[in-house]
């Protein structure tokens, strides 16, 4: 077994557990810090465990598959050789990306045809394929290659989307399986006593709740190390959002570790903990910091307003020991002058925030005390929106 729940919660369906990789223990529920292009933007790998306190970062399949290219990945060794992370790493499939990013998308059986986002370049994505350069990243969770629908779509759309992923699931393992060990950097000749790469199904079904539940029970009848629900936060509205994990979760395993893909800030995350989820990954933490926000306690702040001018305070009261030293009059002073200096101090504490977040959910799941911490923590996250 990869996953081990440890406790639920009396009176939610939150959960504390260990998920097991060929790279080290995730203690979940955990947010993972997307590092699109192999490392989190700005940040250095020593940062993200001494600062943030990371136990595993997520990398993106498409874009390392165009920049800077398998070539270089293989040669180097994989992505955890490549970039100096020694802990987990998940790597998404790439559909998202060709969902949101490429141009002149032509969706068939065989997988999706488009012109990159770089130079425009023809570029031609399967199943295999997907599964093939995750292998050779070697990362420690791959994901099934899948489409992600557009909201709003029609319900006939959504199923038939559905339909290709699931079918597209069944490729993707059945790849995994009988190729995964001749492309993974850490397999060895005797790859039987050898950690595997695990894999994780994407339940799909857009807003209809009898689709995600249909994508659930098609998933786990495939079988999968864990599984993701994605097709969400793509435009609809937070209740549609919710009820997507409320949709999907009741028909996962409780011995397997559900994933909300893409998500989501601070009460959204404890929502979702509550509903049974796992694992979570966002870019907001790092792409808001570049435009000088920060969480705090009670709620966002913009660093650049004037009322910071003369705040000798830190960002947060329970902010890093190492960022404690600097003042949000400082930060903005930094920020209005462009200084990269800024940048980098917003992002290690966003993330710190939201890592600290996931520490302070297992201890209230471990003590029974979740739900009104949850209620406690969203009432004063809110009270200044």
């Amino acid at each position: 077994m990869s996953f081990t729940v440890h406790q639920s919660c009396p009176d939610t369906s939150a959960r504390i557990g260990t998920l097991q990789t060929a790279h080290g223990e995730v203690q979940t529920p955990i947010f993972m810090p997307v590092g699109t292009q192999g490392m989190v933007k700005t940040l250095a790998p020593d940062e993200l465990t001494d600062i943030v306190g990371a136990e595993i970062i997520l990398g993106n399949t498409y874009h390392l598959y165009l920049r800077p290219g398998m070539e270089v990945i293989r040669r180097m060794g994989g992505l955890h050789k490549f970039n100096t992370w020694e802990k987990p790493i998940l790597t998404d499939s790439g559909g998202f990306q060709v969902w949101s990013l490429a141009k002149l998308r032509k969706i068939s059986e065989e997988g999706v045809r488009f012109s990159n986002h770089l130079d425009g370049a023809k570029t031609m994505f399967t199943p295999e394929l997907s599964m093939e350069i995750q292998a050779t990243l070697g990362s420690d969770i791959a994901m099934l290659f899948d489409e992600c629908p557009p909201y709003p779509c029609e319900e006939k759309y959504a199923a038939d989307s559905l339909a290709l992923t699931t079918r597209w699931a069944r490729r993707c393992k059945q790849w995994h399986q009988e190729n995964a060990h001749k492309h993974i950097p850490w397999i060895t000749d005797d790859h039987i006593h050898t950690p595997k790469q695990l894999t994780f199904g994407i339940v799909q079904g857009s807003i209809y709740a009898d689709l995600r539940e249909q994508s659930a029970k098609e998933l786990v009848d495939i079988g999968f190390d864990g599984y993701a629900v994605g097709g969400i936060s793509v435009g609809e509205p937070e209740h549609e959002m919710i009820r997507a994990i409320e949709n999907a979760v009741p028909f996962l395993p409780e011995d397997k570790p559900r994933y909300a893909m893409g998500l989501g800030t601070p009460p959204q995350m404890l929502e979702m903990i509550a509903r049974g989820v796992d694992m979570f990954d966002c870019v907001m933490p790092t792409r808001v910091a570049r435009h000088g926000l920060a969480f705090t306690m009670d709620g966002p702040i913009h660093i650049k307003n004037k009322e910071f001018e003369f705040d000798a305070s830190p960002l947060d009261e329970h902010t890093h020991p190492a960022l404690q030293k600097y003042s949000r009059s400082f930060i903005r002073h930094l920020f209005r002058a462009k200084e990269m200096l800024s940048l980098r101090l917003l992002s290690l504490h966003n993330l710190h925030f939201f890592l600290r977040l996931m520490q302070q959910s297992r201890e209230h799941i471990e003590a029974n005390t979740f739900s009104a911490f949850k209620t406690q923590f969203i009432n004063r996250y809110n009270q200044s929106s």
